[in-house]
């Protein structure tokens, strides 16, 4: 009986072989990976629409409630917020309207690395978990002022502080860095109707252009 001889050939890779599969998967991990930190930015950006779609709904619902007002034009003794508006307070605008906004969790932004959510609107509930700013003089009759929107702002190259801002029609203003390193170039606003905005920049400042009002004055966590 004759035996079969097999090749010298062996059924692995061989040395060339690896490094070429090797140097395409450094390729394509060079390539994948920005599109996926992409993907997730813009993700993050949608999430923030989505809670702060609710947020204007709440804003609504509480003013149908309430004589078409929302509640920083409705005293403290009637179940609004309005003393507050002058001390920059943010947490208070909300907590009135727990019933409406279901949540604390809707405040907060997932990729927001600076805060926490809440568990409760009525005892842990501050700046450390808020994401949105809230627009004081905001209004039903005012349609384009700022209701609310991503708390990371500049102006003029400075990050915003805690308390209230106010921005002119003309205010150079932008998305401030940490808002870009979650959601990319752009941020979300919520206007006095309700409706949500996204943009990068000139977005921001075209809104705030036609908002109606000379002074915008936005209470920021």
């Amino acid at each position: 009986m004759k035996r079969i001889r097999h090749s010298g050939q062996s059924g692995g890779f061989s040395l060339v072989e690896a490094i070429v599969v090797a140097g395409t998967l450094v390729v394509l991990i060079a390539v994948l990976l920005p599109a996926l930190a992409a993907s997730k930015k813009k993700l993050s950006r949608i999430g923030c629409t989505n809670n702060l779609k609710q947020v204007g709904l709440a804003f609504r619902l509480w003013s149908g409630d309430n004589g078409d007002k929302y509640p920083m034009q409705v005293s403290v003794t009637n179940g609004g917020t309005m003393e507050f508006v002058g001390s920059g307070v943010v947490a208070a605008h909300f907590q009135v309207m727990s019933n409406e906004l279901s949540t604390p969790e809707i405040l907060f932004c997932r990729e927001d690395k600076r805060r926490t959510p809440a568990s409760s609107f009525t005892t842990n509930l501050s700046n450390s978990n808020l994401s949105y700013f809230v627009g004081v003089d905001a209004t039903e009759e005012k349609p384009q002022m700022f209701l609310s929107g991503d708390a990371y702002l500049a102006v003029g190259g400075k990050p915003s502080k805690p308390g209230l801002l106010s921005l002119w029609t003309n205010s150079p203003v932008t998305w401030a860095k940490p808002l870009r390193a979650n959601h990319g170039e752009g941020g979300n606003i919520v206007l006095a109707d309700g409706s949500v905005y996204q943009g990068g920049n000139a977005r921001l400042r075209e809104l705030l252009n036609d908002s109606g009002m000379a002074t915008n004055r936005l209470a920021m966590p």
